[in-house]
């Protein structure tokens, strides 16, 4: 077995191995609370769909006394009744909300095909679960609910709270039905053609590197149901080579694995990624959203959740951005000290616990005088009191420093310090260089650190910082490089012949100790190498203490990513009138 598919297998089945049940509280204690499964049948994408769902009903809420509810589902290969999602229900039916919890279509027992969060099929399938607990109609079982908060003839007051796919979830559902109050989507995309396949050079239209890492874990989750589910509903059957995913879906998945991107498979592949993405509906998207990201994230980075909150403030949907500590890349299964952990109930005593009750009473027990919180918020994890770990803004910090790329590899504050100089790369036909194992933070397991192979990159580096100096946001590189060899074929009608890069910030330590800032790097194809490129880097929140050092690394290759087509020669050079500038978001200049 390949080492690739060896990793891809062993993280499947990690991940898809159910965590601990919170239990109920016991009879007579504060927080009581009945769970009642139901099941429901709902038409979605033409077909008739089976959704498993455990409805949490707090003690004293009845018609006299309604609640308004909270509706949640799950993340990736997980259910209703998975640690971190029956623990949403438990939680929030403690503090006297109504609690709907389900499996998402595709995953636990719940029927039909995955289909990655389409508002057309997983949006409605959720709408149906809001005719529910609007009283407009019944479970399986004949189940009813009349002890929702209502804002009319069935419409139910109901926020949406989760993670990862259980945050994408939500804005689908608010996109096709307004009946939704708040949302509070954690650690989620913006646009799937930019979080599997990302090019983070400003012309999107070029496609990227491949997460293959991530995005095979994830697939042979969704393929392997049979073994992860017994009695599996057939309405979760596709064909014998889709099994669970909509077609397009496996097709999106082959594109990206073969290497291969000719412009009509390209278009098709950005097409299908991005009308599943909150990307292309945002705009039908009208309650009230705090979305909360990861800084511990290579599967979705902090750029979605600015990119959707950007969208969101623009066309007047109220919406704040919290960015916290853990992602899918660490912390998610052990938060830090003080960090939101709904699988032991912290939402009185951590940050983001405490805003997303304060965003909850606003809209959904309108308390008009509930302050929400700034419009910016961000996790400093070089602060040791967990009381005060995060700082606020009014809105992310601008890019406001700038250090240009010399010829002897320094990284200067002046233009006229840049020397004249040139500097050569080439990448091999394997990968040099390692960033991650990208599963490794989110099952638990170790991961070597990460490593550039000589002759394979190019570097430059400060001179050690006087001061601290603390990033905020996403960083941004200029560039120009020569490759005369890709020069020759990338107007091939592939964009596969085109150069790939990998851009990244180490933090360097007196001793020399290397680190990649949360293992983040910043793919790129370059769409021209005759012209100067702009290249986005990840959102960061990082200090790089007093002495230390800021390394700007240009890579070759890199592990978790597809990479060049054939060996493609770089050669990079400076001159003070002519080099690469790399701008930062520092705090406090």
């Amino acid at each position: 077995m390949s080492r690739r598919r060896a990793l891809t297998l062993a993280a499947a089945a990690a991940l898809a191995a159910p965590l601990a049940v919170a239990a109920p509280a016991p009879a007579g204690a504060s927080g009581q609370y009945t769970v009642t499964a139901l099941k429901f049948t709902v038409q979605a994408g033409g077909r008739s769909c089976t959704v498993d769902a455990d409805l949490y009903r707090p003690a004293g809420v009845d018609a006299a006394h309604p609640a308004p509810a909270v509706l949640s589902t799950n993340g990736f290969g997980g259910s209703k009744s998975d640690g971190s999602t029956a623990a949403v229900g438990k939680a929030f039916a403690e503090r006297g909300y109504v609690g709907l919890v389900y499996s998402g279509l595709g995953f636990g027992k719940s029927g039909c095909l995955i289909t990655l969060d389409d508002p057309r099929i997983d949006g409605k399938a959720a709408a149906g679960l809001l005719d529910f607990l609007g009283g407009q109609r019944a479970a399986d079982d004949g189940t009813e609910v009349d002890y929702v908060t209502s804002d009319g003839e069935g419409d139910p007051r109901v926020g949406m709270i989760g993670g990862s796919y259980g945050g994408a979830v939500q804005l689908a559902t608010a996109a096709v039905d307004h009946r939704v109050d708040a949302l509070v989507p954690m650690i989620t995309w913006n646009d799937l053609a930019y979080s599997l396949d990302p090019n983070n050079a400003a012309d999107r239209r070029v496609p990227g590197a491949a997460k293959w890492q991530w995005m095979n874990g994830f697939y042979l989750i969704g393929e392997g149901q049979p073994l992860l589910v017994p009695s599996l509903d057939p309405s979760r059957i596709n064909r014998l080579d889709c099994l669970h995913f909509a077609t397009a879906a496996c097709e999106t998945i082959r594109t990206l694995n073969s290497g291969r991107y000719p412009a009509d498979k390209t278009e098709a592949l950005q097409k299908y990624a991005r009308s599943v993405s909150p990307v292309s509906y945002l705009d039908k998207v009208k309650a009230p959203t705090l979305l909360v990201q990861g800084q511990a994230d290579t599967l979705f980075n902090l750029n979605e959740a600015q990119a959707t909150y950007r969208t969101l403030t623009e066309q007047g949907t109220t919406a704040k951005m919290i960015w916290q500590s853990w992602g899918h890349s660490g912390g998610m299964n052990d938060p830090a000290s003080g960090e939101l952990n709904l699988a032991e109930g912290n939402l009185e005593t951590s940050y983001v616990g405490k805003r997303v009750l304060a965003w909850f009473d606003r809209y959904l027990q309108k308390k008009s005088g509930v302050d929400t919180g700034p419009a910016f918020a961000y996790y400093r994890d070089w602060i040791g009191d967990p009381e005060h770990t995060y700082a606020t803004a009014a809105e992310v910090p601008a890019l406001n420093r700038k250090l240009y790329l010399s010829g002897d590899g320094k990284l200067v504050d002046d233009r006229a310090k840049v020397r004249r100089g040139s500097r050569e790369y080439r990448n091999w036909l394997i990968p040099t260089s390692h960033s991650e194992s990208s599963l490794a933070g989110l099952i638990g397991l170790p991961d070597p650190a990460p490593r550039d192979t000589e002759g394979t990159y190019l570097d430059w580096t400060t001179e050690p910082f006087a001061d601290a100096v603390d990033v905020v946001g996403a960083p941004r590189a200029t560039l120009k490089v020569i490759s005369p060899k890709t020069e020759r074929v990338q107007h091939s009608g592939d964009a596969a012949d085109k150069l790939v890069l990998f851009a990244k910030l180490y933090d360097v330590a007196p001793d020399g100790t290397k680190t990649l800032v949360h293992r983040l790097v910043s793919p790129v194809r370059v769409p021209d190498v005759t012209k100067p490129f702009t290249v986005s880097l990840p959102g960061i929140v990082h200090r790089y203490e007093k002495g230390h050092r800021l390394r700007f690394v240009v890579a070759a290759s890199d592990g978790a990513y597809g990479g060049n087509r054939g060996v493609k020669p770089v050669t990079v050079t400076s001159a003070p009138k002519d080099t690469g500038v790399l701008e930062l978001p520092v705090v406090g200049d």
